[in-house]
């Protein structure tokens, strides 16, 4: 159902029962796939392509130009996957060079007045609260929720199935099953979002058992991880050290300060 007041470029395509509310906008080479709800004043442009049975609230904008001073009109691209909620207010830019893509896995949900700058990667399953803010280029692993107003530094990576508290600033990474607050400051293991997660018990000691080692134990977070990569026997150990090995710009964010290693878990 398409309301008769809602606004659609001749270039969009919409796919089978698609729905457009009162006075949305959908101005452009736009794609809406079957089952979308376009919610009222909600507004999509650009290239942009929007998967199966996804919400988009009122006044929330997708594909909209970056916010970069460098962007010159190249044709970039907005990817949105399937079952993705986008709340009232919430804005996705579009990539700034050209080809180049902002992307939003399936079943995530982006709470009001949240921000996904250009070329940023969410995988599937991520929350992202009302508020947050993400700068250029960060990538934010699948099933990570974010809490109200926390912000991400530009060309940062927030790993997989990690909890970033409300008004954090992320100015490093966040490596995975892991829970942050504040600056950068590392709680310990989100052992709630493990188990939620369908990881064995395994999993969640080992996960802890390297975090300790490499957080807490030395001052030398790479060479840490390094001795470690040997002894792991899980996937999720491994993909915890492999996070922190890999090449990153901002660093990985640990512990404030020495002897923090008595700071509880996530709670039960």
């Amino acid at each position: 159902m398409i309301h008769p007041s809602a606004v659609i470029d001749k270039q969009a395509t919409l796919d089978d029962n698609v729905e457009v509310g009162p006075y949305a906008v959908i101005d452009g080479p736009v794609h809406i796939g079957e089952g979308t709800r376009v919610c009222a004043h909600a507004h999509i442009e650009g290239d942009t392509d929007i998967g199966r049975e996804c919400v988009i609230h009122p006044f929330a904008c997708v594909g909209g130009p970056p916010q970069d001073h460098s962007y010159k009109g190249a044709r970039s691209l907005c990817k949105i996957g399937d079952r993705t909620i986008i709340r009232e207010g919430a804005t996705i830019h579009r990539g700034t060079s050209e080809g180049s893509v902002t992307r939003v896995g399936s079943d995530c949900m982006l709470m009001s007045n949240s921000h996904v700058a250009h070329d940023c990667t969410i995988e599937d399953h991520v929350v992202m609260s009302s508020g947050v803010l993400l700068a250029g280029h960060v990538t934010i692993f699948h099933h990570a929720v974010l809490g109200g107003a926390a912000m991400v530094q530009q060309f940062g990576r927030i790993g997989e199935y990690t909890m970033i508290s409300g008004a954090t600033l992320m100015t490093r990474d966040a490596a995975p099953f892991l829970t942050y607050s504040d600056r950068c400051f590392c709680h310990g293991i989100n052992r709630v979002g493990m188990r939620r997660g369908g990881f064995d018990r395994e999993s969640i000691d080992e996960v802890r058992h390297l975090h300790r080692k490499v957080f807490r134990e030395t001052g030398q977070l790479m060479r840490a991880a390094k001795e470690m990569v040997e002894t792991t026997k899980t996937k999720a150990g491994e993909r915890f050290l492999e996070f922190i090995l890999a090449e990153s710009k901002r660093g990985i964010g640990a512990s404030r300060r020495k002897g923090v290693g008595k700071t509880a878990d996530a709670a039960e």
